[in-house]
């Protein structure tokens, strides 16, 4: 499409694809907003770049805050949903907090910042909202029980979206990335293989988001996944 000055909100941009994401729309030209918990994890400054703190977890204040964020970005035309966070184990290994947590970060939270957000960015010329699911939201793995019903869940909400908006400018777009080599293995036990063939990087997230914006605005790019040529699950010592 041609290039007009647009502004992001970025979920989850302090580190990871969140930031990778970030830094693409900068290089692209658009502002962004970068979404954190903790804002001084952001060190750069950039003239197009502005941050908001925000705690997904604390889903009662997300509607309030949501509110607050339109009453000072309401040229916002678009939402990068990147925040997400993984753990697994079997499902007795789980405590019921625990599935509520990841659940709440990875599927709820973004289906509450969409029904905030949803109303002005259906009154705009265009609108995308993309979001960074999994291969897990593809089929259903060992461990994996309450991650891939997390990331299922976004699958579908993506897909009944995308016709709820479909009389509207909004295009709704999903990612669904392998193993991205990100500080998302930090805490788990396992990572990708070391090799460039055995993984993905944020900045391939990135280029798939260019090139979702970059596309022709009376089309939608429904769902893209993403693998490494060569699938590696190195564990950890």
């Amino acid at each position: 499409m041609p290039f007009v000055m647009r502004t992001f909100l970025v979920t989850g941009a302090s580190s990871g694809i969140g930031r990778a994401m970030a830094k693409k729309l900068l290089a692209m030209g658009f502002r962004v907003i970068g979404v954190s918990r903790d804002c001084s994890q952001f060190k750069q400054t950039h003239v197009n770049f502005s941050t908001f703190t925000l705690d997904l977890s604390n889903l009662k204040q997300l509607p309030i805050r949501m509110t607050e964020l339109l009453q000072t970005q309401s040229q916002l035309d678009g939402v990068v949903f990147a925040a997400g966070a993984g753990q697994f184990g079997s499902l007795e290994e789980f405590s019921y907090a625990q599935i509520e947590q990841l659940m709440t970060l990875n599927f709820t939270s973004n289906a509450l910042l969409t029904r905030a957000l949803l109303p002005s960015l259906k009154r705009k010329r265009h609108a995308d909202l993309i979001y960074i699911g999994s291969e897990a939201a593809l089929k259903g793995s060992r461990k994996g029980a309450i991650y891939c019903a997390s990331k299922f869940a976004l699958r579908g909400f993506t897909q009944a979206l995308r016709e709820e908006c479909a009389k509207s400018q909004v295009r709704v777009a999903l990612i669904n990335p392998g193993m991205v080599n990100t500080p998302f293995f930090d805490t788990l036990n396992f990572e990708p293989g070391s090799d460039a063939s055995q993984y993905i990087t944020a900045e391939d997230v990135a280029d798939t988001l260019h090139y979702i914006l970059s596309s022709n605005p009376n089309i939608v790019l429904d769902e893209i996944n993403l693998s490494p040529l060569n699938k590696v699950i190195k564990f950890k010592p």
